[in-house]
């Protein structure tokens, strides 16, 4: 039965401030509408000083970000990346893009991240086979930060730059690090569901600020400095609005709010369903501060007599929006054959199978929170 008459409990909704108009305002009252102006600067200057970057470079999307890093790695037709199979299809379509083949990387257990031994193996293949990759992307999964330390030695061993896709991962941590900020590029989404939003947009980072400088010139269509309109090479339409920048300036405000309120929230979750036989929540790698964008849990049927999917459906019919972890982009029908996979134990799959993650905006109240809680034992207790 479809509840309807309760109000929808969205899975990670946008929260404002309410300081963005102020921002909007200044864009309007100055008349810097263009995707240009100081907002966008401002925006760069004060998200990288955030994080520790050298520099940044405010973009339309994520997706984009990880589009100009490839370019300014040289990936191009025929090149191989490789990239963290449980993921969204955005960490790879980009290889696409560059006319590239993807090689997707299984998981491990302790983050639910790209495993290090798996991309060992896939890098020792390649260099037998004489054909390294030209990047390796690295996928932190909602808000938990990738074995970077393992991952980074096995990039620099065999000379393979490191794109760190924490599109998620915005406020995480890995050993007193912020997330995205160890590879030679790092990027960062600002889609509506994301920890904090412009609508839509993105930003690429670097201590490279000779590539930053190249990636703006690309994603304003590699216009030339001239009075006419010149052009050598392909560029893109990749630059974000001075009006969407105001409202990130005013969501990187309150990021660190954001942080602990999705991080309260995965604790109410954890304190009422991680002692049920066969609930095993997403972990928290020692060393490691996840933003919990996502509250994430498994579900072994073995032990709870209904599976991950059935809880779903149970949840979804009570108006309730839950959603299955990543469908491994492995098994996704565009990256069919002759797309590779590196896995050792199917981690991704099984984590596919059995995964659920939980409604987590930041913006969500007790009773919420509750009737959440209420409706996966309600569902657990139907079988």
């Amino acid at each position: 039965m479809i509840v309807k008459n309760q109000e929808k409990i969205y899975l990670s909704p946008p929260h404002m401030s309410g300081n963005e108009h102020k921002y909007i305002k200044d864009a309007f009252e100055s008349n810097w509408i263009a995707p240009l102006g100081p907002n966008v600067d401002a925006f760069e200057n004060e998200l990288a000083n955030y994080v520790g970057a050298k520099g940044a470079v405010a973009v339309s999307s994520g997706t984009a970000a990880i589009h100009l890093a490839l370019i300014l790695l040289d990936v191009k037709k025929g090149d191989k990346v490789f990239c963290s199979s449980l993921t969204f299809v955005a960490s790879a379509n980009p290889i696409l893009y560059q006319g590239a083949e993807p090689v997707f990387i299984d998981s491990e257990p302790e983050t639910w991240n790209m495993s290090p031994g798996a991309l060992e193996d896939a890098l020792k293949q390649a260099e037998h086979a004489g054909q390294l990759p030209k990047a390796v992307i690295v996928v932190n999964l909602f808000g938990q930060s990738a074995k970077m330390d393992e991952l980074l030695f096995l990039c620099k061993k065999y000379g393979v730059p490191l794109v760190e896709d924490a599109a998620e991962s915005l406020g995480s941590l890995y050993k007193g690090k912020m997330s995205g900020t160890f590879g030679d590029f790092g990027i960062y989404s600002f889609n509506g569901n994301k920890i904090i939003t412009t609508s839509g947009g993105g930003m690429l980072i670097s201590d490279n600020l000779a590539a930053l400088e190249r990636a703006r010139y690309l994603a304003s269509q590699a216009r030339e400095t001239a009075v006419h309109y010149q052009h050598s090479e392909l560029g893109f339409n990749y630059r974000m609005s001075n009006i969407l920048a105001g409202v990130g300036r005013a969501q990187l405000e309150v990021l660190d709010e954001r942080v602990e309120a999705r991080r309260r929230i995965f604790q109410r979750y954890y304190a009422q369903l991680s002692n049920i036989a066969g609930i095993t929540f997403m972990p928290e790698m020692p060393g490691t501060y996840s933003n919990r964008w996502l509250t994430a849990l498994t579900v072994n049927d073995d032990l709870t007599g209904i599976s991950a999917g059935e809880i779903i459906q149970h949840l979804l019919k009570q108006n309730i929006e839950v959603r299955p972890i990543w469908k491994p982009l492995h098994m996704q029908p565009i990256f069919d054959n002759p797309t590779k996979y590196q896995d050792l134990n199917n981690v991704s799959e099984q984590l596919f199978k059995t995964g659920i993650c939980l409604p987590s905006g930041s913006n969500l109240n007790e009773n919420e929170i509750l009737r959440v809680i209420n409706s996966f034992m309600n569902a657990l207790n139907r079988k």
